[in-house]
């Protein structure tokens, strides 16, 4: 237990991580503003995942399989039902932080624009039902999970460590977002073609990465923890060659293509490594996460590259990062689980084994559907946010006025960097007369 709120506290520090990309990567007028959303979104998801998300989710680990399929659960909200069971409670702190994680993905993508009034409701809904009732399906025998048992189709659903449950969820979220707020003014010229818009600080967004990296280690290993199965050691060697090969992959793909690395997509693609093996790390060998490293690295910066010309606006590379690298992830697990691990997985006899190791395509098949079933729950739930939002709110951006200027005193109330603005007097910034002055 003591092992597994270890790992839930590298996942909560991730945020910090998360930050710093986000940061880094955006304008200077809009830093305490970005820093602020992936402050705020702990909170807020915490809050609703306490309240409601983790009696939908199932308040631990599932021990078996119902005869009947399950869509929900719904025991004990405000953690009622497990307030004395030290076990569920470190449970509790493991999947909060996987919620604020996927929460999290959407807000970096829509940096700069992104109103945190909107912001915050969002991630509410995505805290207390979007995130939780599709780990109920996965994680904790819900129906995506009993594939397997009810219709033969391999272990059902595998996502050992969150590829789609997390990362495919958060992408999606944030591939809707990206495409209903429209991109920033002045990303794209009259002719649609895009404008490049640097990141204030390359340090800050690349040791970013390095934190994320880090509390990676937590993320992926954490399940083994909970359920002492032996397998920790070997998934931290998996998590640490796909991340590897992720950043070298993608650094070599940019250096054949324009002659040199580029800092950020060889952050994206060690990030994208890392998300690639989230669902697999426990059933492939180490040559399968570092080759699994290797293909998301290359289709994170695809990915960027694609969805930049065909104009969705994603400052981070939320969508190719994690939706697309949490996609090949599930497709992943499904080819390569070398059938050394899984015996009785979700009711079902026997190991996980992929299509290449003699599980035929029925495991795979499986992978396909929970894909499928996270684009379309993530993305209808996310576009009906979006809608009533846009109407409650009037708009789920910033008004042009403020994008312009700059979101950190309209938005928080103090710039991430006062002596950029030093010269304006603090009337017309909207700061309180006292600010920066004499107490």
């Amino acid at each position: 237990m003591e092992a597994t709120l270890f790992a839930g506290f590298l996942i909560l520090f991730m945020q910090a991580g998360f930050g710093l990309v986000a940061t880094g990567l955006c304008r200077a007028k809009n830093a305490a503003h970005t820093m602020a959303m992936h402050l705020l979104v702990t909170g807020v998801v915490v809050a609703a995942f306490f309240a409601l998300g983790f009696a939908l989710m199932g308040d631990g680990p599932a021990r078996s399989i119902s005869t009947h399929w399950t869509f929900l659960h719904g025991r004990g909200l405000f953690l009622q039902a497990v307030r004395n069971d030290p076990a569920a409670l470190a449970w509790f702190v493991l999947m909060a932080g996987y919620a604020g994680v996927a929460a999290t993905i959407p807000a970096g993508a829509l940096v700069e624009r992104w109103s945190l009034k909107s912001f915050i409701v969002f991630s509410l809904v995505v805290g207390a039902l979007v995130f939780p009732i599709y780990g109920c399906w996965v994680w904790n025998a819900g129906w995506l999970a009993q594939l397997g048992m009810k219709l033969h189709l391999g272990h059902g659903a595998v996502d050992y460590a969150g590829s789609s449950t997390v990362h495919l969820l958060g992408g999606t979220l944030a591939a809707m977002a990206s495409w209903f707020v429209r991109p920033r003014i002045g990303k794209y010229d009259e002719s649609g073609r895009p404008r490049p818009i640097l990141g204030h600080h390359v340090p800050m967004f690349m040791a970013g990465t390095l934190v994320l990296a880090f509390g990676w280690f937590g993320f992926t290993t954490a399940r083994s923890f909970a359920a002492a199965d032996g397998r920790a050691a070997l998934i931290a060697v998996n998590t640490l060659l796909a991340g590897s090969a992720g950043a070298l992959a993608a650094a070599l793909y940019m250096w054949f293509l324009y002659g040199r690395p580029d800092p950020s997509l060889t952050c994206n693609g060690l990030l994208a490594g890392l998300v690639s093996i989230c669902a697999g790390c426990a059933f492939v060998s180490p040559w399968a996460a570092f080759f699994i490293g290797v293909i998301g690295g290359v289709v994170a910066v695809w990915g960027v590259l694609l969805c930049e010309r065909k104009g969705l606006d994603d400052p981070v590379g939320a969508t190719s990062v994690f939706g697309l690298g949490g996609l090949w992830g599930m497709l992943a697990a499904g080819l390569f689980a070398d059938g050394s691990f899984g015996e009785g997985l979700n009711g079902v006899a026997g190991p996980v084994a992929g299509l290449f190791y003699g599980g035929g395509a029925s495991q795979l098949l499986a992978q396909l559907i929970a894909i499928a079933t996270c684009v379309i729950w993530a993305g209808a739930l996310g576009l009906i946010m979006l809608i009533v939002l846009e109407r409650v709110f009037g708009s789920n951006r910033v008004s042009p006025e403020i994008e312009i200027a700059g979101l950190d005193i309209p938005e928080m109330g103090a710039p991430g960097y006062p002596e950029f603005i030093s010269h304006l007097g603090a009337d017309s910034m909207g700061l309180p007369p006292s600010f920066g002055g004499p107490r």
